[in-house]
């Protein structure tokens, strides 16, 4: 819960506040309010972003590195349909 908090809650709130900053505030400060805030919440979410693509390419390798055991051990490749004889 806490992770869905950080991941998609953060963001989403400093979009928001960037939004209500741009509404409520009458100064000529409001535009960088705005943009200050609604760029911090969406670097936010481009690092999510990038933290799972990279968390992606673990799982890939370690899928890679099994394959490379079995390969060792029976040689032949997983997918591979085993020999009739």
């Amino acid at each position: 819960m806490l992770l869905n908090a950080v991941r998609y809650g953060l963001p989403a709130v400093l979009i928001l506040a960037g939004f209500a900053v741009l509404l409520i505030d009458d100064s000529a400060r409001r535009i960088d309010g705005f943009a200050m805030l609604a760029g911090a919440g969406l670097s936010v979410a481009l690092l999510n972003v990038l933290f799972r693509f990279g968390a992606a390419g673990d799982r890939d390798r370690e899928q890679e590195d099994r394959a490379r055991e079995f390969f060792s051990e029976h040689g032949r490749w997983p997918d591979d349909a085993p020999p009739t004889s």
